[in-house]
């Protein structure tokens, strides 16, 4: 579905993403974790088209997205839902929505949208800014979602989110994966939230993957050793 090779991607001067290659599969979620500073967002807005490479290639299926721009990558099938949420304040939760069939021919939300995050349904005419974090990021999560993708990048979906509400996202997140058949790759640093929604987890260490595993056979400890040095 998605296939990154060698990637390297600097800010200014600096080396941030140091030679990154992996593959996700069909309906496959992959969580790449790290401690901050890591490199992590820098690794999702390169993928996304906001940050360019330096060197390396990105393909989703055949496509090969290396140099096109944001636009043509969601176009192409993927969404972003960047760290922070980064809704409209000032839209109502139905504009947001909106905002993410920029490019759809019929411009109508989606009934599964309402039906899996029913608190926007009774939101809708509510502005963004108005809403608690778990709303919000429901919202950016139905936003990112409305265009049908193949590929969902989502970037520290649980940050400034009630504990209580981080597994609902996450049993959420699977039941849509499943209906709308699409492949996610996550940014977390809660492991529980990780352990609920990926099959495969990789780690960044200073821009570098220094560990792969399944969640089958995980090192828990390797990764909390990671998470906390």
């Amino acid at each position: 579905m998605l296939t990154v090779q060698d990637l390297h991607v600097y800010y200014g001067e600096s080396h941030v993403i140091r030679g990154v290659s992996f593959e996700l599969g069909d309906e496959e979620t992959i969580a790449v974790m790290g401690r901050n500073g890591m490199g992590k967002t820098t690794l999702f807005k390169s993928l996304i088209g906001l940050l360019p490479a330096r060197s390396g290639r990105v393909r989703l299926g055949e496509v090969d997205l290396t140099g096109k721009p944001s636009h043509e990558r969601v176009a192409g099938g993927m969404a972003y839902v960047p760290q922070g949420r980064m809704i409209f304040p000032y839209l109502t939760v139905e504009e947001n929505i909106l905002t993410g069939l920029e490019n759809a021919a019929v411009k109508v939300v989606p009934e599964f949208v309402y039906e899996t995050f029913p608190v926007l349904r009774e939101m809708r005419g509510r502005h963004g800014g108005d809403l608690s974090g778990g709303q919000q990021q429901q919202l950016a999560i139905a936003r990112a979602l409305v265009a049908n993708p193949r590929v969902l990048l989502l970037d520290e979906p649980t940050e400034g989110i009630q504990p209580s509400i981080i597994k609902d996202i996450a049993h959420t997140l699977n039941r849509l994966k499943r209906a709308k058949k699409f492949a996610i790759v996550v940014s977390e640093q809660v492991l529980s939230f990780a352990m609920e929604l990926a099959d495969r987890f990789l780690i960044l260490e200073k821009g570098e993957l220094a560990y792969e595993g399944r969640r089958a056979d995980l090192d828990v400890g390797k990764i909390h050793a990671y998470l906390t040095i």
